[in-house]
């Protein structure tokens, strides 16, 4: 591991990256699941860089928030592509070198924007951020965001320290896995998809609130919409998907959008139910176009004022009512399908 050569961090971040960055290529294909063949022809394959950490820097920059970005990246070429889509978009980004390169995904998307994504966890067990990389931005930053690469979760003790709040993505936590736990009970926002847990979704949401300290956790479930649950919360609110600006032809970064939009409006702050709702826009906006589109303030502040779009609400995936406690809200009868992240 080499540090590379970075200039003095900004005076101040609202929100500060950790982890998450790499390369995702992304193969066109006639539907999911994909029929077993020898080989399928494909529109062209398209390379560059993504994954959930670039994609919550991105999408925070382009709101207008001052973003940093702390990561191992390969001295590699899709370590270069990251640097290239990082380079001029307003995000500080702090890299050191990873000795297994630059973490990759494919990502196999079908018509209907719905994608499956195989990830290469590649980084070592062992892999750390030495503390004089980090704390130097760290104590700079409004908010922290932590990916779920495992040396992020060494941060939690200083960020602690230091006393910022911080969210985290799990992405598709079935509940169960060891892997994401720490991350859901020491982080203040949780974001999380229904697509994990299933019908298991509304308690595996509040045994986090139980057993953790987040105040709010949010479940995205695609073209259902969202669900947001607080401590003074009973059951999971329903937050309606947002009409995107044009068709839906990539879901791909809509769960990072969304988490941007949610981020933005919390640092503003704004209500919780308020933040769900700009975050659905951001969303929605991810899914218009190949990789990910990025909403900005004006769009956003748009929803605020009342002269969005309204919302064309659908029924989420089916969650049988939970054995402790009420279900997830049914929301009204479908009428468009639209999206918000997944």
């Amino acid at each position: 591991m080499t540090f590379q050569q970075v200039s003095e961090p900004y005076d101040a971040y609202d929100v500060l990256v950790v982890g998450g960055s790499g390369v995702d290529t992304l193969v066109q294909v006639g539907a999911l699941p994909v029929p077993l063949a020898d080989s399928h022809q494909v529109p062209p394959i398209h390379e560059g860089a993504g994954h959930t950490g670039t994609g919550v820097a991105l999408g925070c920059a382009a709101l207008g928030l001052a973003t940093g970005l702390v990561d191992f990246i390969g001295d590699d070429h899709p370590g270069t592509l990251v640097r290239e889509r990082l380079a001029g978009t307003g995000v500080d980004f702090r890299p050191l070198i990873s000795p297994r390169g630059t973490r990759r995904a494919v990502n196999l998307v079908a018509p209907d924007g719905r994608r499956m994504s195989f990830f290469d966890a590649r980084d070592p067990d062992d892999l750390r951020m030495p503390p004089e990389h980090y704390l130097p931005v760290l104590s700079r930053a409004r908010h922290v965001h932590l990916s779920i690469t495992n040396f992020a979760r060494h941060l939690y003790d200083d960020i602690e320290a230091l006393g910022l709040p911080v969210s985290t993505d799990l992405h598709d936590w079935d509940g169960l896995t060891d892997h994401h736990r720490e991350f859901a009970l020491r982080s203040d926002l949780v974001f999380l998809s229904t697509a994990g847990a299933g019908e298991r979704i509304g308690p595996v949401m509040r045994e986090i609130l139980r057993t953790g300290r987040a105040e709010a956790v949010i479940a995205t479930a695609g073209a259902g919409g969202a669900y947001l649950l607080a401590r003074d919360d009973r059951t999971p609110r329903l937050v309606p998907p947002a009409v995107p600006p044009g068709p839906v032809v990539d879901t791909n970064g809509a769960g990072d959008a969304f988490t941007c939009g949610f981020l933005y409006g919390r640092l503003a702050g704004r209500p919780l139910e308020e933040c769900a709702q700009l975050a659905a826009v951001a969303g929605a906006y991810a899914c218009t176009t190949p990789g990910t589109s990025l909403v900005g303030p004006d769009d956003l502040r748009a929803v605020l004022t009342g002269t969005a779009a309204p919302a064309g609400p659908v029924p989420p995936p089916p969650v049988a009512p939970p054995a402790d406690g009420p279900g997830l809200p049914e929301p009204p009868a479908p009428q468009q399908v639209t999206a918000t992240g997944a």
